[in-house]
């Protein structure tokens, strides 16, 4: 089976969430996969050699400012005339399926040229009543028709009832750590914003990656590092908690260890403050809406959250993906959330949902 993959690059949880499946398909010798990342500057990917010599586009994206969307300067940078160019010279016709992350030309091509597709996305598990906060026609619309496929499978921290995916995660489940050392991941906020909201608890120590950083450097009780997969991993791993955006992968990182979360979504996204919305219903996070000191003085004495275990083998995925049997989607999903344990709290929260199947 010859497949294309399309992921946005605008995240790296689709990016993290892509290299689970490739690393997977690695492993099989009746699979070949090529690989398309587009809505982020090519020269500001890392860590990408499991996806080989992958294509790269320009795509579409959004721009950031003082942690929300700046809709004029995103509008100002769409260029739509290289992004039907892209779609239309796009070659599709010697694959037998497109898999997509939310990646709108890969989509729109198979559309055109009558590919199967099929969406494994956390955007698509919003097809369905699933909890959500900002929703309106504009999101819906969005949702719909920004990188529509044949197939959507939702991946979502429950199933809520419906034929969705639990995350795809590889990641070594670690001891309990005693470290005193907090991980910060707001890429969406400047520095400078980050530097006056950690400053002033001096006796706390932070490690902070933020994709402006060309250089690592330690400033009192903050290192500054530059974008690393590896390094990241490390810290994360290493952390007795994560300060982030409300970011669907790296939230789903923080849970499978045990992490506990303080999250500020990024305002006028859609998702991200669906995502904190589903965490405090589950009381799996605390949030604020600005980068407060005070919230973040009293979340550091809080107590730490139990384990919630995901599966960590994506190969009855990738067995689904090979047998053809996209139009049933129930059995797969089933047996991935069989494999779900939930900390007894979260259990009785969940039990107002239905079951699924």
């Amino acid at each position: 089976m010859k497949i294309f993959y399309g992921i946005q690059g605008t995240g790296n949880g689709h990016i993290t969430r892509a290299r689970v499946m490739a690393n997977a398909f690695a492993q099989r010798d009746d699979i070949q996969v090529d690989y398309l990342f587009s809505g982020r500057d090519k020269d500001k990917y890392f860590d990408m050699e499991v996806f080989g010599d992958f294509q790269h586009r320009n795509g579409l994206s959004f721009i950031t400012r003082h942690g929300a969307i700046d809709h004029w300067q995103t509008f100002k940078a769409i260029k739509l005339g290289k992004f039907f160019s892209d779609i239309n010279t796009l070659d599709l016709s010697e694959y037998d399926l497109v898999l997509n992350d939310f990646e709108p030309i890969s989509a729109w091509a198979a559309r055109k040229q009558g590919i199967p597709s099929i969406s494994i996305s956390h955007q698509a598990a919003f097809n369905h009543a699933v909890p959500k906060k900002g929703d309106n026609v504009m999101n819906r619309m969005l949702l719909k028709y920004f990188a529509p496929c044949d197939i959507n499978l939702g991946v979502h921290w429950h199933h809520f009832g419906f034929n969705l995916l639990p995350p795809l995660i590889d990641i070594q489940l670690s001891q309990n750590v005693t470290s005193d050392q907090y991980l910060v991941y707001l890429p969406f906020e400047s520095l400078e914003d980050i530097g006056e909201f950690l400053n002033p608890i001096s006796e706390r120590r932070f490690i902070c990656f933020h994709p402006d950083l060309d250089e690592d450097f330690d400033d009192d009780n903050i290192q500054w590092r530059k974008t690393s997969k590896l390094g990241f991993r490390e810290a994360l791993l290493n952390s007795a908690g994560v300060i982030a955006n409300g970011g669907f992968e790296l939230s789903s990182e923080c849970l499978m260890l045990g992490k506990k979360l303080l999250i500020k979504p990024l305002h006028g996204q859609f998702e991200q403050l669906s995502n904190v919305l589903t965490l405090l219903e589950l009381d799996l996070c605390s949030t604020m809406d600005v980068l407060d000191t005070d919230i973040l003085d009293k979340w550091l004495v809080k107590p730490g959250t139990d384990r919630v275990i995901f599966p960590q083998d994506v190969n009855l995925l990738v067995d689904w993906i090979k047998a053809r049997r996209w139009s049933d989607t129930r059995e797969l999903c089933k047996a991935l959330w069989d494999q779900v344990i939930y900390p007894e709290p979260v259990q009785r929260l969940l039990n107002r949902y239905p079951k699924l199947g």
